[in-house]
């Protein structure tokens, strides 16, 4: 079972997205007279899941005054009707944290259900295949995202242009006569610490940066990995062959047994929600609701 994590969002920014949805009081709450009326909430994964976001879900119900307890973690698979969380408070407490709290853990379930998929798909092709996320998180989101793709049983490809080294054709039209080569020594005498990965369009273009660590193929069908992956064997190049540009869990497995041993993927960024059901029960009346 994977280990329960933080939050990723500090209080601050959980408060901030608890008041985008209730800005200035709960009118309806308020108006019934029911603010102060006990209650409960569960929260249940109608649709199967690998869960994420429990943890947020669970701290935005706690600020707003309710006592919570998650019964699944980050990381988990959730079959329909697995309870993934309960909290008990006042019904003015718990429907203020709701909507929020649901629609969080339904986005991040959903990118960590797409990476787990992604996942899956590359290890039928190669055991040792690593899936790795892009950048290309919604603006804004991206301790979120990241935290989805590692539910999901994939690493991040990079979490900003501060800590890794990735030559695109953008860069390389200001290097001037620098050859390959020289660019990859270069680098590796500046950032020793650090592998130089460059991204390529054509074989041709995999052949001479065969000396980088790690060579992003973009957009290359998995006959073209292969060919890329059997050439540079040949060549001695120790480089790892990256596949990137459309890669999904349709065609994971064929990149792997292409030779691609990493795969970045941007695809769990674009995954739809996945449903969780939602049953309010007024402690009063004993009267279970179900969100439909």
């Amino acid at each position: 079972m994977p280990v329960p994590t933080p939050p990723v969002l500090s209080d601050h920014e959980l408060h901030q997205l608890l008041a985008e949805d209730v800005p200035f009081g709960d009118l309806t709450t308020e108006s019934l007279g029911i603010t102060a009326a006990p209650g409960a909430i569960r929260f249940f994964a109608r649709d199967p899941m690998t869960l994420c976001g429990v943890e947020e879900a669970v701290r935005m119900l706690e600020l707003c005054g309710a006592e919570a307890q998650a019964h699944a973690v980050s990381g988990d698979d959730a079959p329909p009707q697995t309870l993934l969380l309960e909290a008990r408070g006042s019904a003015g407490a718990l429907h203020r944290a709701w909507k929020s709290a649901q629609t969080l853990m339904e986005w991040c379930s959903g990118m960590a259900s797409r990476a787990a998929e992604i996942v899956t798909a590359a290890r039928r092709g190669h055991p040792d295949a690593l899936v790795a996320g892009t950048r290309k998180n919604v603006p804004g989101n991206r301790r979120l995202a990241v935290k989805a793709f590692k539910a999901g049983g994939a690493v991040m490809h990079r979490n900003g242009l501060s800590e890794t080294l990735l030559i695109f054709a953008e860069h390389r039209q200001f290097l001037g006569d620098e050859t390959p080569a020289e660019t990859v020594r270069r680098l590796h005498r500046l950032c020793p610490e650090k592998r130089v990965v460059v991204e390529v369009a054509t074989p041709d273009e995999a052949l001479a940066w065969a000396e980088a660590d790690v060579l992003q193929l973009e957009k290359f069908p998995p006959e073209q990995v292969a060919e890329v992956a059997a050439r540079l064997e040949e060549q001695g190049s120790q480089a790892v062959v990256a596949a990137a540009g459309g890669v999904n869990a349709a065609n994971a497995e064929a990149y792997a047994r292409a030779g691609a041993r990493l795969l970045v993927t941007t695809a769990p960024h674009l995954a739809p929600p996945r449903d969780v059901q939602v049953r309010f029960c007024s402690s009063g009346e004993g009267r279970v609701t179900s969100d439909e």
